[in-house]
């Protein structure tokens, strides 16, 4: 159900590494439990986050037919290309969330921000705590 070639974060956000960037989504877990997604607000590419002590800046904003809520950057970098496709169908999220779903590609800056993130074994069993299939 999670790929195995991508990590993911506390706050479900999955990353795949491709070279020194990053693409980074909402996982299926995330998009299942907000609902159907009506509107994505997205970061403009140069804007740069930064992770430290842990602590993730929200890069972007998911509305759906239940809440509206943060989506946080998992990694420090700069966005170098956002999903355009989201502003006009943000539904793209529930349809295929690790595909055409995806939301921002960043610059790493900091390739140890990915030592914080899960695999997926490690995903699932954080779920599982949380009481999530």
């Amino acid at each position: 159900m999670y790929p195995a070639d991508l990590k993911y974060s506390r706050e479900h956000e999955w990353v795949r590494v491709e070279g020194n960037q990053a693409r980074i989504g909402l996982s299926d877990h995330a998009q299942h439990a907000l609902g159907d997604v009506v509107f994505v607000e997205l970061p403009k590419p140069g804007r740069k986050f930064a992770v430290a002590s842990g602590k993730m800046e929200t890069f972007g904003v998911v509305e759906s037919v239940k809440a509206v809520s943060d989506v946080f950057c998992p990694l420090s970098g700069e966005v170098v290309e956002v999903n355009a496709a989201l502003e006009s169908k943000p539904e793209l999220v529930n349809q295929d969330c690790y595909g055409a779903g995806w939301m921002i590609v960043v610059t790493i800056a900091n390739p140890k921000d990915l030592d914080a993130l899960m695999d997926v074994k490690a995903y699932e069993a954080f779920l599982a705590s949380e009481g999530a299939k």
